[in-house]
C-alpha cells in the first residue's frame, strides 16, 4: 500500500522496465492480482503495442494498458454509472454559447465580449481548468472576498456565474467528460476492482488534481503505485531551482509527496536507473553526450565525430521537407531502416500538414501525420452551414456557392460555373433567388437552362427555409435538417465516395469519412437533448451548431504500421524511434514563445494562487516547462537525429534560427552546419538526384534543359530518360517535356487576309477607334486578343472603373448640354445651381435606367450621391474655367465617324490599303480672335492623366492630336470656317481633398481645388489666346499650364507650343497612326507590353494569364519607355518627320 518513484533521464529505459517488471509477474504466476500500466490517452495504442511485444499475449489476462480516462469508463461499468449521459465537447459548447446569450447582461466583465463568436470556446476551456484544478463554485464564492484587485473580483464573479448555471442544467441529465475523473475518485472508494492490483504510471510529466487525487485513493487501495519521472535526481520535498531542466519534473513529484502525506501513505524505495550507459543510447555516443550535457553549464563539448546528429539550413520550408524525404529514402534504401523507424516531428504541425503531405507523396513515402483533424471543413458540414446561411443571409452570393460547390449537392461541376457566371453577371441574390423566375417573355435557351438549374437548386432550400422560417424550437430545427439531408440524398453521396477512395486506396480518407456522418448525427442529437426545447431564429441556431462543429476532432489511428510518423513532440514521444527529423526549429517556434495568457492573466494566477486558488501554470512557468520539451525532442531518437531550420516562411519573410542550433554547435562542435550550397551527403552520393520517379522525373527536365543549352551534364541521366521512356506512366510526360524544351508563346504569323477580316466591320471597311489604337501600342498582343478575338472577362455585376468613367463623362455632357440649350451664363453658375442641376441630372439617369446597378443596393445609393459630390466639384471648377475665359463651349461629345458630327478619319496606308478612325471629342470649345478661328479641344479622365511628350513620340498618347488634326483639316465642312489649334488639355474629374495647416477662407479653398484640378496639355504659344483662356492671369494661371514673366513672355515651364510645332506634332501623329495601322494588318502580333518607370502594362492587363509573359522566355521583352525630356522628344519628332515617318 504504497508509492514507489521510478526515476531515470531520457533513455534510460523507464518504460521498458515497467514492462519487464510486469513480464516478470506473470511469469512467476505469483498472484492473481491485476496488473495495470497506465498512459496518457495519446499513447494508449503504442503502449499496447510494446506490452504485446514485450509481455506477449498471456499477459493479456492479467495486464491491461490503460489512460485515466479508460479507467474512469472500467469502473463506471463495473461499479455504476453505466447509464449516465455523457454530454459531447460539442454539447458542452453549444450549452455554454447558450448560456452566454442568456446571461449575457447579467456579467459585469464579459458582457460585450458574450455574444462574439469563439468565445464559447474560450469558456469552456477555463470550466475545463477549474474541474481539472479541482476548484468548486463553493471555493469561488467563499474565495471572491479576499481578491483585491476590482478586474479579477468581476471576472471571477461572471466566470462562476457561468459556472454555476453550466453545472445546475448539466446535472440534471449529463455528466460532463471533464467530471469524469471526480467521479473515478469517489467510486474507487467504494469499488473493489483495483484492490491489491499493481499499477504502473508512465509517460507523464505533471498530473492535474484530479489525477493526484485518483493516484491517492488507488495507492490506498493497490498493493503499489509506481510512477515513473524523468529526471537525474529526486528532489524529496525541498524547493526547486526554477531553471532546472527537470523542474516540472521535481514539481510533479513534490505534488505526489504531498497526497501521500495528506493521505498516510508509506514511501517505498525509489528505483534509480541513472546508473550506466543509457539503454536508448547503447550504440550512439554522440545522442548520449547530446541528452547528458545540452543543458548543462559550461558547455561540455564532445570531442568525436558526432556522425549521428545533423544540422540543416534550409531556404524556406519546402526545401526543407524536401530534404528530409530525400534523407528518409537514403536511410530506408541504404542503410536498411524501415519507415516505422523513423518520425518527422515539429512543434507547428497546422504549418507542416500540407506541405509534408506533397512532398512524401511525391516521394512515394509512406506517412501518417499524428493530429486530429477538424471536422468544419469536411463537405457534410460545409453543407449544413451552408444551407442555413443561405436562408439567414438572404441568399448571398458566397453561402450559395460554399453549399453548391461542397460536392455533395447533385448538380454538375460546369453547370455550377455557367450559374456563377450568370449569377455574377446579374447580381442575383436576396429575393431574386425566391421570385417567380419565368416573370419575363422572350427567354433565350441558355437562359432557360440556367432557370432550371436555378429551381433545382433552390427547391430542397425553399421547403427548408418555409419549414423552418421564423423561431422555432431546436428539436424542430435538427429534425428538419436531418431531413433536408435525407432529401439531398447527401449520405448516399458519402457511401459513392467511400467506395471511390476505397478503389484509390485512400485508407486515410475512409476513416475520416466514416466518422463525419456519425460525429455530425452526434451533434444534431447533442443539440436536442442540451436545448431541445428552446426556441431561436435561424442565425441563433447556425451560431450554436458552429460552436458544436468547432470543437469535434477526429482521431484517426494508423492504417499501416511501416510508415513514417508525422507529427507533434509530444505525440511521437514514447514510441521506438531510431532516426528523427526534427524541423521547423526556428526562434519562437521551438521553444514557443508563449505570448497567450487567455482571459485569467499570469499577474491574476499569482493573486489567485496567494488565496489558495491554484490554476494552471503561468506563462512563465511554460517558458520553462518548455526547455523540457526541447530535451524531450533532442532525446526520442536511439540512433539519428537530424535538425532542420528555415530561413524563410512561404512568404518570404525571413525566420530566424531558434537558440537550440548554436547550442547543440558548441556541444557538438564537430557537426558542420548544412544547406543547399554545402550538403555533405548529397557530395558523398554521386547518385543523390535519383530518388522517387516524380522527383527523379523533375530533376531529368533541369538535366535536359542543361543540355538542351549546350552545358555538362552526368552520363546516368541518359540511362535515367530510357527509363522513363519505357515507363507506360511517363511515357507522355516525356514527350511533353521534350515539346517544353523548344515552348515559346510567341504567336504564329497571322496571314493578312485573316486579320483583315478579323478587324473588318459589317461594311467590309477596316474601321479603328482611336483610343484602342493607344492600347495597341501599349501592347500589340492585348489589343488582338481584346478586340481581334473579342475575348471578354467574366462580367460581373458591379461599378467598375471604367462605368464610373463613363458614367460621369454623361453626366458632364447632360449639364453642359444643360447651360448651352437653356442660355445659362457661366458667370451665373454658382454651388447651388451646379448642386441642383446635377441632381436632377444624375436622378433623371437614374430613373430611364431602372436596372441600373446603382439603383441595387442602399451602398450603391450612397455611391450615387458621392458621384453627384464629386461631379458637382467638377461642374464647378469647369464653370469657373468658362467664366475665366472666352472660349465657347462649341460641342459636347463630338463623334467622328457618328451619324450627326464629322466624318471618320481615312488614312491611306503605304500598303494601299485605307482605314477608317473613329472616336468622341469629351468638348470642343472655339474662340474668334482677330479674325482667326481657334480650337481647344478638352478631354475629361477619371484618373490622374498628365500630358508627357515622351508618350506621344512612343504612341502612348496620340488621341487628342489626331482629333485637333481631323477638326482643323475638316473645319470648313464641322466649323464653317478655317480653324487653328488653341489647345489640347485632359481635365481631372475629382473631388480632391485640399490640406492645409491654418484655416482658409472661402476664395483661397476655391483657389486650391482650381489648383489640383488645372488642367494638363498643350498650349498655343501667343499670349492672347492663352490669356482667352484665363483672363484672371496675371503671373501664372490656375487653371491652365501656363505662366508669363515680367517681360511678358511665357516661363520655361508653361506647356507652350507654336503653331509650327502644333503642325509637326500633328504630321507626327498622322504617320505613327498609318505605322500602327500598318502593323496591325501585317499580322505580326508581338508580345511587347510597354515598361515605364518600373512599371509595365502588364500589371493592368486582364490578359497576361493569355500571353502567359516572362522575360526568362527567350524573345518575351518589354518595350521600354525611356523617360525623355521635351528638348529630346522635341528632336526625336522633328527627326522622324524630316524623314517622312517611315520608320
Amino acid at each position: 500500500m504504497g508509492i514507489r518513484f521510478i526515476f531515470g533521464r531520457a533513455g534510460t529505459g523507464k518504460s521498458r522496465f515497467c514492462l519487464e517488471q510486469i513480464k516478470k509477474k506473470i511469469e512467476n504466476y505469483d498472484s492473481e492480482n491485476k496488473l495495470v500500466l497506465m498512459v496518457p490517452e495519446q499513447y494508449t495504442f503504442d503502449t499496447e503495442k510494446k506490452f504485446l511485444d514485450v509481455v506477449t499475449e498471456k499477459g493479456l489476462l492479467r495486464g491491461e494498458v490503460l489512460s485515466f480516462k479508460r479507467m474512469a469508463h472500467r469502473v463506471s461499468e463495473e461499479c455504476g454509472g453505466r447509464t449516465e449521459l455523457r454530454i459531447s465537447d460539442s454539447g458542452r459548447n453549444m450549452l455554454i454559447y447558450k448560456l452566454l446569450k442568456d446571461k449575457g447582461e447579467e456579467l459585469q466583465y464579459f458582457n460585450r465580449m458574450a455574444k462574439k463568436q469563439g468565445f464559447s470556446s474560450i469558456v469552456s476551456k477555463v470550466i475545463t481548468e477549474f474541474k481539472k484544478y479541482n476548484i468548486s463554485e463553493e471555493i469561488l464564492s467563499s474565495k471572491k472576498d479576499e481578491i483585491n484587485d476590482e478586474e479579477l473580483k468581476k471576472k471571477i464573479s461572471d466566470l462562476k456565474l457561468i459556472f454555476n448555471s453550466f453545472n445546475d442544467i448539466l446535472h440534471k441529465r449529463f455528466i460532463d467528460s471533464d467530471d469524469e475523473l471526480t467521479l473515478l475518485a469517489k467510486r474507487l472508494k467504494d469499488c473493489n476492482i483495483y484492490d491489491d492490483a499493481e499499477i504502473w504510471i508512465d509517460e507523464f510529466t505533471t498530473f492535474t488534481p484530479q489525477q493526484l487525487e485518483v493516484i491517492k485513493v488507488l495507492a490506498k487501495k493497490a498493493k503499489v503505485v509506481n510512477i515513473t519521472l524523468c529526471s537525474d535526481s529526486l528532489s524529496g520535498g525541498s524547493d526547486i531551482d526554477y531553471t532546472d531542466i527537470f523542474d516540472a519534473i521535481k514539481n510533479t513529484e513534490n505534488s505526489i509527496l504531498r497526497i501521500m502525506k495528506e493521505g498516510n501513505i508509506s514511501y517505498l524505495e525509489p528505483i534509480n536507473l541513472n546508473k550506466g550507459q543509457s539503454y536508448r543510447f547503447l550504440n550512439s555516443e554522440d545522442l548520449q553526450h547530446l541528452e547528458r550535457h545540452f543543458f548543462t553549464y559550461p558547455f561540455k563539448e564532445y570531442k568525436g565525430k558526432a556522425n549521428n546528429v545533423r544540422i540543416y539550413k534550409a531556404n524556406n520550408s519546402y526545401d526543407e521537407v524536401e530534404v528530409v524525404a530525400k534523407d528518409i529514402l537514403r536511410m530506408v534504401r541504404d542503410n536498411g531502416y524501415r519507415f516505422k523507424d523513423i518520425a518527422v516531428v515539429c512543434r507547428n504541425i497546422d504549418e507542416y500538414e500540407k506541405i509534408s503531405t506533397v512532398i512524401f507523396n511525391e516521394y512515394n513515402i509512406p506517412f501518417f501525420i499524428d493530429k486530429k483533424r477538424e471536422i468544419l471543413n469536411n463537405p457534410l458540414v460545409v453543407v449544413i452551414i451552408s444551407s442555413l446561411e443561405i436562408l439567414a443571409s438572404n441568399w448571398s452570393y458566397e453561402s450559395v456557392f460554399k453549399y453548391l460547390k461542397s460536392g455533395l449537392v447533385n448538380v454538375e461541376r460546369n453547370y455550377i460555373d455557367i450559374l456563377e457566371n450568370y449569377i455574377l453577371a446579374n447580381g442575383i441574390k436576396g429575393y431574386k433567388w425566391t421570385k417567380d423566375l419565368y416573370d419575363k417573355e422572350d427567354i433565350s435557351e441558355e437562359e432557360n437552362t440556367i432557370l432550371e438549374i436555378m429551381e433545382e437548386i433552390r427547391s430542397p432550400l425553399m421547403k427548408l427555409h418555409n419549414r423552418i422560417k421564423g423561431k422555432n424550437k431546436v428539436r424542430d430545427f435538427a429534425t428538419n435538417l436531418y431531413e433536408f439531408l435525407n432529401e439531398l440524398n447527401v449520405f448516399k453521396t458519402l457511401e459513392i465516395w467511400l467506395e471511390e477512395f476505397n478503389s484509390l486506396g485512400l485508407q486515410d480518407k475512409i476513416k475520416e469519412y466514416i466518422q463525419v456522418p456519425e460525429l455530425v448525427i452526434e451533434i444534431l442529437d447533442q443539440v436536442v437533448e442540451v436545448l431541445g426545447d428552446e426556441v431561436l431564429d435561424i442565425k441563433e441556431f447556425t451560431k450554436i451548431l458552429i460552436s458544436g462543429f468547432e470543437e469535434k476532432e477526429i482521431g484517426v489511428i494508423p492504417m499501416s504500421l511501416d510508415q513514417v510518423n508525422i507529427g507533434d513532440i509530444s505525440r511521437v514521444k514514447g514510441r521506438e524511434v531510431k532516426a528523427l527529423y526534427l524541423i521547423g526549429v526556428n526562434d519562437g517556434v521551438l521553444p514557443v514563445a508563449n505570448k497567450e495568457e487567455g482571459i485569467i492573466s499570469d499577474r491574476e494566477r499569482d493573486l489567485l494562487r496567494n488565496i489558495g486558488i491554484r490554476l494552471a501554470s503561468d506563462t512563465k512557468s511554460r517558458a520553462f516547462e518548455e526547455q523540457f520539451i526541447v530535451y524531450t525532442a533532442l532525446t526520442i531518437p536511439s540512433e539519428y537525429l537530424m535538425v532542420t531550420f528555415p530561413m524563410a516562411d512561404f512568404e518570404g519573410k525571413s525566420l530566424r534560427p531558434s537558440i537550440i542550433i548554436p547550442r547543440l554547435k558548441k556541444v557538438l562542435p564537430n557537426v558542420v552546419e548544412e544547406s543547399e550550397i554545402y550538403n555533405i551527403r548529397d557530395r558523398r552520393d554521386k547518385f543523390n538526384k535519383i530518388t522517387a520517379p516524380t522527383p527523379t522525373f523533375n530533376e531529368l527536365i533541369s538535366a535536359l534543359r542543361m543540355e538542351f543549352e549546350k552545358e555538362n551534364v552526368d552520363e546516368y541521366w541518359a540511362q535515367a530518360f530510357k527509363w522513363f521512356e519505357n515507363n507506360e506512366e511517363f511515357k507522355n510526360k516525356s514527350n511533353r517535356m521534350f515539346k517544353g524544351l523548344t515552348y515559346t508563346n510567341l504567336v504564329e504569323k497571322i496571314p493578312r487576309e485573316k486579320i483583315k477580316r478579323l478587324y473588318q466591320s459589317e461594311n467590309k471597311k477596316l474601321i479603328f477607334n482611336v483610343s484602342r489604337i493607344e492600347k495597341y501600342a501599349q501592347c500589340p498582343f492585348s489589343y488582338y486578343v481584346q478586340y481581334g478575338l473579342k475575348a471578354k472577362d467574366r462580367k460581373v455585376y458591379e461599378f467598375s472603373a471604367p462605368d464610373l468613367g463613363s458614367f460621369m463623362h454623361n453626366v458632364l455632357d447632360d449639364f453642359t448640354n444643360t447651360v448651352r440649350n437653356e442660355k445659362i451664363a457661366w458667370s451665373d453658375l454658382n454651388r447651388e445651381r451646379c448642386k441642383v442641376i446635377v441632381n436632377e441630372l444624375v436622378d433623371k439617369r437614374l430613373e430611364s435606367d431602372s436596372n441600373s446597378i446603382l439603383n441595387s443596393t442602399k451602398k450603391y445609393k450612397y455611391f450615387a450621391d458621392r458621384f453627384k459630390r464629386t461631379i458637382t466639384k467638377s461642374v464647378m471648377v469647369i464653370s469657373e474655367q468658362m467664366r475665366k475665359g472666352k472660349f465657347e463651349v462649341f460641342k459636347n461629345e463630338f463623334a467622328f465617324g457618328g451619324f450627326s458630327d464629322g466624318e471618320p478619319i481615312k488614312i491611306d496606308l503605304p500598303s494601299n490599303e485605307t482605314v477608317y478612325l473613329v472616336g468622341r471629342v469629351d468638348r470642343i470649345d472655339t474662340l474668334d480672335l482677330d479674325g482667326n478661328t481657334y480650337i481647344k479641344i478638352v478631354d475629361y479622365k477619371s484618373g490622374a492623366k498628365k500630358f508627357n511628350l515622351t508618350e506621344v513620340y512612343y504612341g502612348l498618347q496620340i488621341q487628342l492630336l489626331v482629333y485637333l488634326d481631323a477638326l482643323i483639316k475638316n473645319s470648313k465642312y464641322i466649323l464653317q470656317k478655317q480653324a487653328m489649334p488653341g489647345a489640347i488639355l485632359y481635365f481631372r474629374i475629382d473631388d480632391p481633398i485640399i490640406k492645409s495647416k491654418k484655416q482658409l477662407t472661402e476664395e483661397e479653398i476655391k483657389d486650391n481645388i482650381l489648383k489640383e484640378l488645372k488642367m494638363s496639355g498643350l498650349l498655343l504659344k501667343d499670349i492672347n489666346v492663352v490669356k482667352a483662356m484665363d483672363n484672371d492671369m496675371d503671373s501664372y494661371s490656375l487653371i491652365i499650364p501656363a505662366a508669363i514673366k515680367k517681360d511678358g513672355n511665357f516661363t520655361s515651364s508653361s506647356s507652350v507650343i507654336t503653331e509650327e510645332q502644333f503642325d509637326t506634332l500633328r504630321k507626327y501623329v498622322n504617320d505613327k497612326m498609318s505605322e500602327i495601322c500598318e502593323e496591325m494588318l501585317s499580322g505580326e502580333i508581338k508580345i511587347e507590353p510597354c515598361k515605364n518607370n518600373n512599371t509595365a502594362y502588364c500589371s493592368y492587363c486582364d490578359y497576361s494569364s493569355v500571353c502567359q509573359f516572362d522575360t526568362s522566355i527567350e524573345n518575351n521583352k518589354y518595350r521600354v519607355v525611356l523617360k525623355k525630356s521635351n528638348d529630346e522628344a522635341w528632336k526625336l519628332i522633328k527627326d522622324e518627320v524630316e524623314k517622312g515617318g517611315n520608320n
